[in-house]
Formats: C-alpha cells, sequence, structure tokens
C-alpha cells in the first residue's frame, strides 16, 4: 500500500494529486462512469416514429404538422454533483500504523474526487466536526479538484462529531440532488434520522474508516487511554484478558449496529480499514452498483 503523504503543505498537496491520477488511471479506470444516475431526463431530438417506439413519446404538434407520427427522444443528464462530506473530529487522528484516519480519508476523497472530475462531473466538499468547518461549492476541472484536497489541510476547530449537523447543513445548501459521500469513523450514536433524511434527497454513499486497534486490544500492561473529542482519560488494564474482550466486544457491537444501520435504510456502505488496501474494495462497490443498477 501506498504511503500517504501527510498533507501539511502545497507540495504534499502535489504528491496526493499525483499518486491518486495513477490509482484513477491504473485501478479505477471504467469503474467510476455510469453506476451513478444523472439529474433526470433532457430532451435530445424529435424523430419519426418506428414500430416498438412508445406511443406516449408522441409528439402531437409534429405529428399534425408533418402528417406523419413523430416521437420525442430523452437522454439521461450524465453531469453529476458530487459532494465528500468528511469526518475531521478529534478520533480521527487516531492510528496505530503507518496510515492515521484522517489523511486516509484525505487519500480516499481524493481518489473518488478526481474519478468524478475525470467523469466531468461537479465535486465539492464539506469538511466537520462539532461544528462546519469548510464547505466547498460543487464545481468541475483540475484545479477545483487541487482546491478540494488542499481545503484538507484545514486545521479544525472542534474536536467533537456531529454528523446530524453536517448532513443538515449539505441539505440546505445543496438543493439538487447529489452523490454525497460520507467519510467518517461513525462512533456518533443518534444518527438515523440524518441518515435517512438525507438518503431520501441525494444519494448517500458512507464509507467508514476503521483502525486496527479499534478491532482488537494488544496485552501492553496498564494503559492510560484519552478520548481524542472530549479530553477525557481511563486507566485500564490490557494484561487482563476480560478487560480486553469486553472492549473488543463492545467495539465490534457498536460497528455491527452502524453497518445494520446502513443496511436498514438502504443506504451504500464502503467498509474500509486503514492497514488494509483499499482499491479493491472501492472496485467491488463500483461493481456491485454497476450490477443493481443494470437490473433496475
Amino acid at each position: 500500500m501506498p504511503a500517504i503523504p501527510l498533507l501539511d503543505d502545497a507540495a504534499s498537496v502535489r504528491k496526493l494529486e499525483i499518486m491518486t491520477r495513477r490509482i484513477v488511471n491504473e485501478v479505477m479506470a471504467g469503474e467510476y462512469h455510469s453506476v451513478f444516475r444523472g439529474q433526470g431526463m433532457e430532451f435530445s431530438e424529435v424523430r419519426e416514429y418506428q414500430p416498438g417506439d412508445d406511443i406516449r413519446t408522441i409528439d402531437w404538434n409534429v405529428t399534425a404538422r408533418t402528417g406523419a407520427p413523430h416521437v420525442k427522444r430523452y437522454v439521461e443528464q450524465r453531469e453529476l454533483t458530487v459532494i465528500f462530506a468528511v469526518d475531521v473530529s478529534g478520533s480521527t487522528l487516531f492510528g496505530s500504523h503507518a496510515r492515521r484516519k484522517r489523511p486516509f480519508a484525505a487519500l480516499i476523497t481524493a481518489i473518488l474526487a478526481f474519478s468524478a472530475i475525470r467523469n466531468n462531473d461537479r465535486v465539492g466538499l464539506l469538511l466537520f466536526s462539532d461544528r462546519v468547518e469548510r464547505f466547498i461549492r460543487p464545481r468541475k476541472g483540475r484545479k477545483h479538484g487541487l482546491r478540494v484536497i488542499s481545503e484538507l489541510l484545514h486545521e479544525p476547530e472542534g474536536r467533537g462529531t456531529d454528523i446530524p449537523l453536517a448532513l443538515r447543513t449539505l441539505n440546505r445548501l445543496e438543493r439538487r440532488k447529489a452523490v454525497v459521500f460520507l467519510l467518517s469513523d461513525f462512533q456518533q450514536p443518534g444518527i438515523r434520522q440524518a441518515l435517512s433524511v438525507t438518503n431520501s434527497r441525494h444519494d448517500l454513499v458512507a464509507i467508514s474508516i476503521t483502525d486496527p486497534r479499534e478491532l482488537t486490544v494488544p496485552d501492553v500492561g496498564l494503559v492510560q487511554i484519552e478520548d481524542s473529542e472530549t479530553g477525557g482519560r481511563l486507566l485500564i488494564d490490557t494484561s487482563n484478558a476480560g478487560v480486553r474482550r469486553r472492549i473488543e466486544e463492545e467495539m465490534a457491537r457498536r460497528r455491527e449496529e452502524t453497518a445494520r444501520l446502513l443496511r436498514s435504510l438502504r443506504v451504500d456502505h464502503i467498509a474500509l480499514r486503514t492497514d488494509r488496501d483499499f482499491a479493491r474494495p472501492l472496485v467491488e462497490f463500483f461493481e456491485r452498483r454497476a450490477a443493481r443498477l443494470s437490473h433496475e
């Protein structure tokens, strides 16, 4: 897996662009295109009626004028609006390996953003913690894509997480239907209604990001842990197998609860880990999405 630039200066943003463009060209080529619906149907042309045409599409004005039946043809609008709602709360600074969750989220955002830009879609960004940190309105083009990525350099003012606030703000600021990628570690409870409302207005895709130390607790004796969002501290004895098991069971319960919630709302879910390959889960998502749309 490639090392992720720290995103601490303009040069690192350029490095991230180079890295993501290679991934987009080599891995994501052809995967992104046509797996999201456009903004509806737009008029294309009027042509003579042919056997098998839907009679409901007959243009009666042209038919009366020419004396021969004509039909209206429509094509799907391919231009999409894609918005990335990225969690930059304190918990995203956690990382037990070479990758912290926040730079990892930046990499995934960059890959999907440049895939969208390559597809001539409009791309926007909303950064959030326990407040809305930044909102960049959707636009097209490489220059705008670089601005979106560079905004991930922003040092957030908040430490907590407020997913409902972020989604309410997005719904208010973006009236037209958009594809919304929500990147978070989803450690906040009470988000069902916000997810449901946004999914009804937009095409919502949840990308959960997990660190391996959120799955298993190592035996390293007495450890003082600090909540990166609240600042609260707790001393735990990791040498105690029962303590480790209870912590792991609680973390597993939360992950399954999030996955079950997303399934119940029919929100597409991409589960990623900072210590594993990210390309395969992304490609598999697009493949599943394409297969589902082909049957609709």
